[in-house]
């Protein structure tokens, strides 16, 4: 996992990020629950293999995981939790994919925008498995080659420059966080966040999936408490599963089920509930299309195994609630 780590602004203001390996959801008109995590794709230090990657990756630094054609990922965020204070300590993340934003569509900018929000609020955010398309809606990360156009950063820009995912993070300013979160004697601990793992070209490119519910949240802070000052970013390679042996000596992960193959075995899916508003979605990003959609233009198969599946195992997660918990609504 990568830790992003903020000691200058609270001695606890860490962010984890992982990479989660997952089931592709099938890409079939339908709005799919989400899929589990299959545990963590492994990171290696690009600086650690220096004399066997690419020179384009030395210049952007970073880390670089395996993935084989038409897998899909998602991202897990797990900030600290500070018991004085009983809450996380809140972070703004901005995520692209070769340089789109995944959350507007626009190209990446080195600072947050507000109107239209452009990034991810942790702990609000629990995860992220895609393009957000439509409120509610996100279209599945899936990697492809970069170069045969089928990228989000591709079909948005006419380029395939850059490849990868981009993570930026900015934490919330320590006033402010003290003003939202005053030191308290917590009468109990929450329960821990409930993490579902357990949570040819060397590059690769993010192309848009299936479709699956999933809300990015609205942001319930002043854009003003974010720390502007201070930031952390890192740049992931994705990297062809096959180059990732010829460069680390190491066997990529096996391939992960298809989405038929686990639901027949009767393993659950998940709902995930919470009661922050939603962001609409971006215009921008509705307009990509999927990798079965530009397949079936060329009269390609890019895709195998793309059975749609009946899920009868959907287990709903609920912010903030134990299991048999009621929440009380709106009177």
């Amino acid at each position: 996992e990568l830790v992003f780590s903020f000691p200058e602004v609270h001695p606890d203001a860490r962010l984890r990020v992982s990479f989660q390996r997952t089931l592709r959801i099938p890409d079939d008109d339908r709005d799919h629950s989400l899929p589990p995590g299959l545990g963590r794709f492994p990171l290696r230090h690009v600086d650690d293999f220096s004399s066997r990657v690419p020179g384009h990756w030395m210049e952007r630094g970073g880390v670089m995981l395996p993935m084989f054609q038409s897998e899909a990922m998602w991202l897990n965020f797990d900030s600290d939790f500070i018991g004085e204070h009983n809450a996380e300590y809140p972070f703004a993340v901005m995520i692209a994919a070769g340089k789109v934003n995944a959350v507007t569509g626009g190209t990446w900018q080195p600072a947050l925008t507000g109107r239209p929000q452009d990034y991810v609020v942790v702990p609000e955010q629990p995860w992220l498995d895609g393009f957000c398309v439509q409120k509610g809606l996100i279209r599945q990360f899936v990697a492809m080659p970069l170069g045969d156009g089928y990228s989000a950063e591709e079909q948005l820009t006419g380029k395939a420059e850059h490849g990868g995912l981009q993570i930026m993070v900015f934490p919330m300013r320590r006033d402010a966080f003290n003003e939202h979160y005053p030191v308290q004697i917590a009468e109990r601990y929450p329960a821990p966040a409930l993490c579902i793992d357990a949570c040819a070209s060397p590059d690769m490119g993010l192309a848009p999936g299936g479709r699956m519910r999933q809300e990015i949240h609205e942001d319930p802070f002043d854009f003003r408490d974010w720390d502007m000052s201070r930031s952390s970013r890192c740049f992931t390679h994705l990297c062809n599963s096959l180059v990732w042996q010829a460069i680390t000596h190491e066997a990529p992960p096996t391939t992960p089920p298809t989405a038929r193959q686990y639901t027949e075995a009767g393993l659950p899916w998940f709902e995930y509930y919470s009661d922050t508003p939603a962001l609409q979605g971006s215009d921008v990003l509705a307009r990509l299309k999927s990798v079965l959609e530009l397949g079936r233009e060329r009269g390609t198969n890019p895709l195998p195994e793309n059975a749609a599946v009946a899920p009868d195992r959907v287990i709903a997660l609920r912010k903030g609630l134990a299991r048999d918990q009621v929440r009380e609504g709106s009177f």
